[in-house]
């Protein structure tokens, strides 16, 4: 059993989001999995519009109670690190967009004397074009969350 954090801003809620979560399950092997969500706050200063910090929540509860029958402990972030600064993790699962902060957090981490959290990259997932599913695409309307073309 591990003890395992995964963070984003999770909207909208796509397969490559699944495939994130799903990994941090399977690492976690029943112990803890910690998912940190960004705050509304956060997301607008760095993002595009979000649904509500409740709405993308919920999306994420609901996949993994129906997909794997857990209830995961979910926090807001304020920041870009959340608790994996200060707190203790076996893993830290990241996609590249997000390997960068994680290489960070592991850099403070070290700074403070503690262990570095081991980094699990999970490569995107692509749509039907062969390129990655993203937000951003979604958003402008080329791909649906599943990565198909519209």
């Amino acid at each position: 059993m591990s003890r395992v954090a995964v963070g984003g801003t999770f909207n909208p809620f796509h397969d490559g989001h699944k495939a994130l979560l799903t990994r941090a399950y399977q690492l976690s092997g029943g112990g803890e999995l910690l998912i940190g969500i960004t705050s509304n706050e956060m997301a607008g200063k760095k993002y595009h519009e979000v649904e509500d910090w409740e709405v993308r929540r919920q999306e994420i509860r609901t996949f993994l109670k129906d997909t794997f029958n857990i209830s995961p402990v979910i926090v807001r972030l304020n920041d870009p690190f959340g608790p994996t600064v200060d707190e203790d993790f076996d893993y830290l699962v990241v996609s590249p967009e997000t390997e960068p902060t994680a290489r960070q957090i592991n850099i403070r981490r070290i700074e403070q004397g503690k262990q570095p959290i081991r980094i699990e990259l999970v490569e995107y997932v692509l749509a039907a074009d062969r390129q990655p599913i993203s937000s951003s695409r979604i958003l402008k309307g080329e791909i649906d969350v599943h990565g198909s073309l519209l």
